[in-house]
């Protein structure tokens, strides 16, 4: 019975030994799992693999050590033959790994961006097309990240939460179920996110992020610590924010996608409700205490603006949707962090969906372009 078991058990390869990496790898050791890690530097995984694993703490009775099967630089080892692939890396790095991972990905593997922000999937997958790659891989994206996560040590992470709910959607969306039946095994959490479309426009960090930093460069260049998003958010910046959300979900419905208002998705996450987006935060005590960043140069703003907020607001230039807000942050940031973010973004000239038509662009998501 119990060989049995061990044979019903997904391999795993943990792509990024990151906060959440080393938190996902060592929590899915833990339950059992086996599982390899990958780390581009060898710095990130001296710890692992002189310890043989992660030790994983929390302030809610989950701890343990958590042995890694293989941890490794070389990535054909780390992925030959496992079952799922999960990404959990900056989005920035996606296409990197979709590069350096496309040689040996194998027929019926799973792959998970963890999570894509806005149309990490598909930026996935139109790379292993121009390479040719006709492997039959299931390519998905998670709408948010599992865990709250930090690394504490060279071979030690601490889980602050596990999220209750994570909606999941693969392009060909009729594969969903198959997806969720695997995945399900290891997190029951995973949820039906739709489809690809539906998990990239729910990303509420596109709306949150980029703008509360923007809008609060000075103080978070000064010495002086501030709660983000209580502090940090005060009427008239609450009201930008709704402007962000506005445009947000008027570009997901030139898609026909219906996204949820950020309003909507604190109630659902939080149960904080109000009349208007700033009496809905200030209503959510999970803000409470959180600590803005201490520096411009972080990924609020090098993540979120390029895979978030640029394919936002070029999918709406491509069907005629204004985004005003969204353009004046994406231009605002790109001159705080001196970085050209409409030139790295994910725009849909660099997925190469610009020339498709919605009903082309749609087929593609279900798979059936």
């Amino acid at each position: 019975m119990e060989d049995q078991e061990k044979k019903q058990k997904p391999t795993i390869a943990v792509l990024g030994a990151g906060h959440g990496g080393m938190a996902m790898a060592g929590h899915m050791a833990l339950m059992g799992f086996k599982v390899n890690l990958f780390n581009r530097s060898k710095e990130r995984l001296w710890g692992v693999i002189s310890t043989g694993g992660i030790r994983i703490e929390s302030d809610f009775g989950l701890s343990g050590f958590g042995k890694i099967n293989i941890a490794s630089t070389n990535i054909e080892e780390v992925i030959k033959d496992v079952d799922i692939i999960m990404v959990v890396v900056p989005a920035t790095a996606h296409s990197y790994l979709a590069e350096i991972s496309a040689p040996y990905l194998q027929d019926g593997q799973i792959l998970v961006l963890n999570p894509g922000r806005t149309f990490g999937a598909l930026e996935f997958k139109q790379i292993l097309n121009s390479k040719n790659i006709s492997t039959d891989v299931i390519i998905a994206e998670t709408q948010t990240f599992i865990y709250a996560s930090r690394v504490t040590g060279p071979a030690q992470a601490k889980i602050f939460r596990i999220k209750n709910s994570i909606p999941i959607a693969s392009i060909r969306a009729h594969l969903i179920p198959t997806l969720l039946k695997k995945i399900r095994v290891i997190y029951p959490q995973f949820v039906p996110g739709d489809n690809i479309f539906k998990t990239s426009f729910d990303n509420i960090g596109a709306v949150f992020h980029p703008t509360l930093c923007v809008l609060n460069a000075g103080w978070i260049e000064d010495e002086a610590e501030f709660q983000f998003y209580v502090q940090g958010v005060t009427p008239s910046v609450a009201r930008i924010l709704e402007k962000v959300d506005e445009e947000r979900v008027k570009v997901a419905e030139a898609l026909g996608i219906r996204a949820l208002t950020a309003r909507e998705w604190l109630y659902l996450a939080y149960n904080a409700h109000g009349n208007i987006l700033f009496e809905s935060m200030r209503a959510n005590p999970g803000y409470r205490g959180i600590s803005a960043p201490t520096r411009l140069n972080m990924r609020y703003l090098t993540e979120d603006v390029p895979t978030s907020l640029v394919p936002i607001a070029s999918t709406g230039r491509k069907f005629g949707v204004e985004t005003p807000t969204i353009n004046s942050i994406i231009h605002i940031a790109s001159i705080l962090n001196k970085t050209d973010y409409w030139e790295i973004g994910r725009t849909v000239e660099k997925l190469n969906i610009h020339n498709m038509s919605l009903k082309d662009l749609r087929l593609l998501a279900i798979g059936e372009k």
